[in-house]
């Protein structure tokens, strides 16, 4: 009896999986590109549109023909939950290929964390957190991100000075703190996300970024960045990748005029 009952059940299972999966894509708006994204994320995105990931989603609204429109939520515990999973937006930007809360579109760029110093610093030409010139030197970081690990792992804990990963950044501004910082003197280096540092001091007379690409050990430091999609959305996923392809050199050019460091593929160079 057993045996008669495995087909009944089996389509019973595939009718359940084939209903959840319409509902999944039920979800997703025709009539808009509703992007979910941190109202203070800057450079990345804020709320007055100033963020590049803000024109990266006006460009592909063009593209779609979509006008675009946000669910705002700080960037942290519960993001992924509370907006793209409850349906109130369709689409992240800037999301890291390989995390299992999305389904992550093909990447439209990579980059790398860096090392941010004075230009006329004695630590202007360390390119690699093994570097002996870092030792003794206070190093500003962001806990819980790989270069955290590296500095480490490099001998340099007790150099560090850290700064909380996940914060209400309409609050506090991690980044901008440790960037003053070295300006100031105060730190002589800090180790940054690229897309975060590099348009901050785009324009900055006194301070460099340099992409770590030399690393040898821990963490790598380069990673490919996705649109991300809500898990089962596979068409919407497969119209974005055509949208990514077809559109690469634009999205290059808005990436760059924002300052964001852009690398090859494979992490080893600066995307020519």
């Amino acid at each position: 009896m057993g045996h008669r009952l495995l087909p009944a059940v089996l389509a019973t299972c595939c009718l359940v999986a084939s209903a959840a999966t319409a509902q999944v894509a039920d979800l997703r708006s025709h009539g808009e590109f509703r992007v979910c994204a941190d109202p203070a994320a800057v450079p990345m995105s804020s709320e007055d549109g100033s963020g590049f990931e803000n024109k990266l989603a006006s460009f592909v609204g063009d593209q779609l023909g979509l006008p675009v429109t946000y669910t705002w939520f700080p960037q942290g515990s519960g993001f992924i939950r509370k907006t793209l999973r409850a349906g109130l937006c369709d689409v992240v930007m800037g999301y890291a290929q390989g995390d299992e809360m999305v389904l992550n579109t093909n990447h439209y760029y990579t980059s790398a964390y860096g090392i941010v110093t004075r230009k006329d610093s004695k630590l202007a030409s360390v390119d690699m957190l093994e570097d002996p010139a870092l030792k003794g030197q206070p190093i500003g970081v962001v806990a819980g991100t790989p270069p955290a690990s590296n500095l480490a792992r490099a001998g340099l804990a007790k150099d560090m000075r850290g700064w909380d990963l996940f914060v209400d950044r309409r609050v506090e501004n991690p980044v901008g703190d440790m960037l003053s910082k070295v300006k100031s003197g105060e730190l002589a280096a800090a180790v940054l996300w690229g897309p975060m540092a590099g348009p901050l001091i785009k324009n900055d007379s006194d301070l460099q970024f340099t992409p770590l690409l030399k690393e040898t050990t821990g963490p790598k430091m380069f990673y490919r960045i996705t649109m991300g999609v809500r898990p089962g959305e596979d068409a919407w996923k497969r119209e974005l990748n055509s949208l990514i392809r077809r559109n690469q050199d634009q999205i290059d050019a808005i990436l760059r005029e924002a300052g964001v460091p852009i690398l090859d593929d494979y992490g080893k160079g600066l995307k020519p």
